[in-house]
Order: structure tokens, then C-alpha cells, then sequence
């Protein structure tokens, strides 16, 4: 008898989607790899893929099979990019990029980010910025808040440009301390001045351009060690991990 449903296939095969490690256009794992990775029937596998299809994530291509459909509006979660690098190594989904890379020391006034950090006003953080891009587009404007007991241990943290490997992975390294993370926050508000340039909104002076705000706090066993904020350009869908 058959341990795997198909339901528990077409989970697998969506969360792969969702994170990007398979992106629009790469086509699906074949049926006799499924069946093969699995220990499942033909029509377990095959009953798999037609819910895929069924939900609109795939589609047959003729000439080339079953492929991952294109969702140009639906952009992947901070913790999905985490979860992608970790299953894949690839730091960005199809057609991604990102700019404006840069990092800085500056005294927290930030209630909030206090709060998450436990640290004390005006307590001097690393904080980090970049811009995620789709085919060039700005999509999210992402902000890293870093303890600045994590400079100890990786310094590298105030240069300016993508860090590679990323650094918490480093931190575990040099320290030995596992990172845990808090589930994604969310919420919607008005966007900053500097929000709305970072993802080139062109709005008439004074208005208001309400954003999807999504918040994570990491730590080890000191404590908190970092709060990602990830600001969402108007008018996309963001996936979650959950």
C-alpha cells in the first residue's frame, strides 16, 4: 500500500513553486521521477500534477511537457528568499535582482524595532537596504535592523553590497549558535518618503500609498539578533512559507 497521497506530492511540489526553486517556465519533475522518489504509483503521481495544473501553478506546454506557470503580479516572501537559498543556493527567483545595497551604523529611535531587538533608545544597530527587482521593476524594499553584538563575529556587516555567503549563515559558523526566527508579521500602513523612492512610486506630493509590511525577528540564544522588514510595492500578491 501507497504511504504518500498525492496531496502530500502536490504540497512538496507547490512549496517548491512558492519559494521559487522551481520558476515559471522550468518544467515539473517528470512522472517517472516522482514515482521513483516517492515509491508511488503512476496515477498517485499523475493525479499530483493535475491538481498543480488544477490551481493554475502549471500548465502543458506543447513540445515540452508540464511547465511552471508565470505570475508576474506574486512575489515570494523574505523568508521564502531564505528558504530558496537554503533548498537551492540560488539567492534570487527567475528574473530577480537587486540594488542599492547598502549598510550603515546608526542609533535606533524606531519604537518598534527597539522593542523586537530589546535594546535601548537611541542603542546603536547595523542596518542594512536593498531593492528586489523584478525583470527591473522594484518590488520590495527590504531593511535588515542587526544587533550590534553580531558584529563581533562577522564585521563584514556594515559593507556596503550583497554579502556572500549570507551572513547569518557565517554567524553560525565563527560562533557555533543556531539561528531561530519568529513566524512573518503583517500589516498594512502608509509608505515613507524613502519607501516610496526606493520603489520608484512616483506620487503626487502629500499623498497617502498604503503598503503590505512584512516583519520576521531572528535569534540565538542571546536573544534577538536581527528584524527584517520587507516593504511591498502596490498592486502584487506576496507567498508566504507558513
Amino acid at each position: 500500500m501507497e504511504r504518500v497521497g498525492y496531496a502530500k506530492i502536490a504540497a512538496d511540489l507547490r512549496r517548491k513553486i512558492q519559494i521559487g526553486a522551481l520558476a515559471p517556465g522550468d518544467k515539473t519533475p517528470s512522472l517517472t521521477k516522482i514515482c521513483e522518489e516517492y515509491g508511488v504509483s503512476t496515477n498517485t503521481a499523475n493525479r499530483a500534477l493535475r491538481q498543480l495544473k488544477q490551481e493554475g501553478l502549471t500548465y502543458a506546454k506543447p513540445g515540452v511537457g508540464t511547465v511552471v506557470a508565470a505570475r508576474p503580479k506574486v512575489i515570494s516572501t523574505g523568508l521564502a528568499r531564505l528558504e530558496r537559498l537554503q533548498l537551492t543556493g540560488r539567492q534570487y527567483a527567475k528574473d530577480e535582482t537587486s540594488t542599492d545595497h547598502a549598510a550603515m551604523i546608526r542609533g535606533c529611535t524606531d519604537p518598534e524595532i527597539i522593542e523586537q531587538l530589546q535594546i535601548e533608545p537611541h542603542e546603536e544597530i547595523v542596518i542594512r537596504r536593498r531593492t528586489f527587482r523584478r525583470n527591473d521593476v522594484p518590488t520590495v524594499f527590504a531593511l535588515s535592523f542587526i544587533h550590534q553584538r553580531a558584529l563581533r563575529d562577522v564585521p563584514e556587516i556594515t559593507q556596503d553590497g550583497p554579502l556572500q555567503p549570507f551572513w547569518q549563515k557565517t554567524y553560525t559558523q565563527r560562533t557555533g549558535k543556531e539561528i531561530s526566527r519568529s513566524p512573518e508579521r503583517r500589516t498594512a500602513r502608509l509608505a515613507a518618503d524613502y519607501e516610496l523612492e526606493a520603489l520608484e512610486i512616483a506620487a503626487p506630493p502629500n499623498s497617502a500609498v498604503a503598503v503590505l509590511v512584512l516583519n520576521t525577528t531572528f535569534y540565538d540564544d542571546d536573544g534577538p539578533l536581527e528584524v527584517w522588514e520587507d516593504v511591498y510595492a502596490p498592486g502584487l500578491w506576496q507567498i508566504a512559507t507558513e
